[in-house]
Order: C-alpha cells, then sequence, then structure tokens
C-alpha cells in the first residue's frame, strides 16, 4: 500500500525510488515534508488526479509564520520533485524559485583547551549501569564519536551515517558518501584517531558483531540527531556547567578555525592548504570555507589589514552553507 494519497501518489514512488537509487535521498531531510506536500494536495485539491501549478504555489508560499531559511527547507524536497519530473517531460510546472535567505550572523561558541579537555575527560568516565547493555555501547562509542568529530571536522551527520566498510583502518581514511548536499569525500585521520578507531573497532565488535553502521544503535540503525545532542549536553554540562547556546556541530566549527589559525604565519601561501581543508571537510564551493576567515581571532582582522578593501571581496556577506 502507497504511503502516498494524492492524485499523483505513483510519480512520488518514482521519484523517492530514484533518489533512493542514486544515493541522493535523504530519509530524515526530505520524506517528512514530501508526505505533508502530498497530504496537503489531498486535502486540498481532492478533485484533481494530476499535479497542477496551484498546487505548487500555493505549497511553496512562504507563510507568516516561516522565515525565509525554514521555507527554504520545507519546500526544497517538492521543488526537486518538480525538477524531476520537467527532466523527464512528464510536466510543464514551473519550478518555484526558493525564498532568498536572510543573512545569519551565526556565531559559533569558541571552545578553550581547558573546556575540551573537561568534556573529553567526562566521555572517558561515563559509568555503564549494569545489566544495561545500551549504556555498555554509550561507554563506549560517546568517547571515539566526538573525537572524531573534533580531529576530523565531520558533519555530525556525516559520522552517524558513516558505515563500517567506509572507515579504512589500515590507511586511515574516511570515505563520506552520507554528507549534505550528497557530496561524496574524503577524510584523511591522523594516525592517533586512526588507533583510537582500531581499539574501539575491536571492542565494539565483541558485542555488535557484524555491525552495518560504525556507530550503531543496539536496534541495528544508524543514530538519529537526538543521540548526538543529548549526549553531548549531558557530557558537557557535566564538566563545564550549562551548554546553552553551544551545539554539537560548533566543533566542527573549531576544526576549521584551529586549521586556519595555524597557518597564520604563512602570510600568503596559504592557498594549497586552503583547498585542501575545503575538500577534507566536503564544502562544494570554496566561498563556504572561505567564511570561516571571518570568524578566525586576529587572522580575518591581518588579511584585512593587508588587503583593505580587497579582503571584502574575498569575504563576502553571503548566507553560509553550514547554517
Amino acid at each position: 500500500m502507497s504511503d502516498y494519497r494524492s492524485g499523483f501518489a505513483q510519480e512520488i514512488e518514482s521519484f523517492v525510488s530514484y533518489r533512493k537509487a542514486s544515493g541522493t535521498w535523504n530519509e530524515h531531510a526530505s520524506a517528512q515534508n514530501l508526505k505533508y506536500f502530498d497530504r496537503y494536495c489531498a486535502d486540498h485539491f481532492a478533485d484533481s488526479s494530476v499535479l497542477t501549478q496551484e498546487m505548487i504555489d500555493a505549497w511553496c508560499t512562504q507563510r507568516d509564520t516561516e522565515t525565509s531559511s525554514s521555507c527554504y527547507i520545507r519546500t526544497l524536497i517538492v521543488r526537486e520533485f518538480i525538477k524531476y519530473l520537467c527532466d523527464r517531460g512528464m510536466t510543464g510546472i514551473a519550478v518555484p524559485k526558493p525564498p532568498k535567505l536572510e543573512k545569519r550572523q551565526y556565531i559559533p561558541h569558541a571552545f578553550t583547551e581547558e573546556e575540551l579537555a573537561r568534556f573529553f575527560e567526562a566521555c572517558d568516565s561515563i559509568v555503564p549501569y549494569k545489566g544495561r547493555p545500551a549504556s555498555v555501547v554509550r561507554k563506549l562509542q560517546c568517547p571515539v564519536f566526538f573525537r572524531l568529530l573534533y580531529s576530523s571536522g565531520m558533519r555530525t551527520t556525516e559520522a552517524r551515517y558513516l558505515k563500517r566498510e567506509d572507515v579504512d583502518l589500515e590507511h586511515g581514511v574516511v570515505n563520506v558518501r552520507k554528507s549534505k548536499g550528497y557530496d561524496q569525500h574524503y577524510v584523511a585521520l591522523h594516525d592517533t584517531m586512526t588507533e583510537l578507531l582500531i581499539r574501539y573497532d575491536e571492542a565494539i565488535d565483541k558485542i555488535q558483531p557484524g555491525r552495518t553502521y560504525f556507530f550503531e544503535s543496539l536496534k541495528g540503525t544508524c543514530y538519529g540527531r537526538d543521540w548526538v545532542n543529548d549526549n553531548f549536553k549531558k557530557m558537557w554540562e557535566s564538566a563545564n556547567g550549562t551548554a546553552k547556546g553551544i551545539v554539537p556541530y560548533d566543533v566542527r566549527h573549531h576544526y576549521a578555525v584551529e586549521n586556519i589559525n595555524s597557518w597564520e604565519d604563512d602570510s600568503f601561501t596559504f592557498s594549497e592548504k586552503l583547498h585542501c581543508l575545503s575538500r577534507s571537510m566536503g564544502h562544494r564551493h570554496i566561498q563556504s570555507t572561505l567564511y570561516y576567515y571571518s570568524i578566525t581571532p586576529r587572522l580575518a582582522d591581518k588579511i584585512q589589514a593587508k588587503t583593505e578593501d580587497g579582503f571584502n571581496e574575498i569575504v563576502p556577506e553571503v548566507w553560509d552553507e553550514e547554517d
């Protein structure tokens, strides 16, 4: 039985099958919004058995309760669905333009060495509950998961979806297949991180033999974002007090900033390093990596002083793909 109720349910199913087969389907980000759209059309256009421009325009209009960003996210998969149909000559509907995204100046938390040391000590000090396998698994996974984010700059989603087959423990290379924007890329790990992953893999294999995901739940699935957020908050508050305004994704920002700060004395010979950092972090455009110059202490000021007006061309005020 179909999960969809609109008059064009079959077309939606074909679209979803195509995205899954091509490895570009995001169950968390896309499935729910596509179902909401299907139900909206079924409820408000019950007499129509085909997709119409009126349906699309009504759904994609920004609501009074929405920001441009939330509207963009809600309508993205529907706009992709229309593009899919247009490319195959299955509809002549015009794809609505996405809302103009508002500029946001998000300042990630600036971690100190002391804060991070206390945080990882808290991760290492997790005490499992007797007779509760999930707590034993958590003790093994949390210290490794968060150190992987810290040492590689991986997105939390990338680490959650990471499969065991994608981690080359012999050469210390991670193949990131499930990434934002579906851009596959590789991450070379530090030797100490590789050694930690090897020890973790051997230990967890005794509890979860034959697992699919590198960090796998006892249900045999990858973890949801709540697992990351809840564990991060609990460990952070245990080590450093309130976690208000601090999120796991800030660890990725920290990775970029620390790398860029280490180039401070290289003057203008950092182009090659910048491109390597950009590829390692899975950025589609170099401009997304340049964003970090604007939030890196001292370095942004130094570049601005040397380039004056040219700095504004290098680091424009643009919407950041990390948001």
